[in-house]
C-alpha cells in the first residue's frame, strides 16, 4: 500500500475511533445539550474532519473539533479546536514525524516544532 493510501486509512479510523469515544455516554456533557458527533472522510480531495453539531438549550452548536488534509504525501493539521493529542495517536499509528506539519502554527514558527514545516 501507497503511503497516501496508508495515510488515508489512519486518519479514518483515527477519527472513527475519536466518534465513537465522544459519542459515547461517558463523554456526554448530559442536561440540555443535545449533539452528534460525525466524520467527514473526502478521500478524493484528502480533507478529513471530526465535528460535533446539535443544541445546548436552544442554541445551535457547530464545531470543527479536528481537521486534517493530505497534501504533497503529508498529514497536515489544520484545525485542533481541543485538548484532545490527534498528533499524539497519528505517530502511534505509525506516521512519522517528519510526514506531519502542524498548519495551525504560522509558517515561520514551523521550524521550531518537531515535525516537517511543510
Amino acid at each position: 500500500m501507497d503511503k497516501v493510501m496508508t495515510y488515508r486509512k489512519a486518519l479514518q479510523e483515527l477519527l472513527s475511533d475519536y466518534a465513537r469515544y465522544l459519542g459515547s455516554p461517558q463523554a456526554e456533557t448530559g442536561g440540555d445539550t443535545v449533539s452528534e458527533i460525525q466524520t467527514v472522510f473526502d478521500t478524493e480531495r484528502d480533507h478529513y474532519q471530526l465535528v460535533q453539531f446539535g443544541f445546548r438549550s436552544e442554541e445551535r452548536q457547530y464545531v470543527v473539533l479536528v481537521h486534517f488534509d493530505i497534501k504533497n504525501g503529508k498529514i497536515w493539521l489544520q484545525a485542533n479546536n481541543t485538548d484532545l493529542l490527534f498528533v499524539q495517536d497519528l505517530l502511534k499509528r505509525g506516521v512519522p514525524k517528519e510526514d506531519v506539519v502542524l498548519g495551525i502554527h504560522a509558517p515561520a514558527l514551523r521550524q521550531y516544532s518537531e515535525f516537517a514545516i511543510a
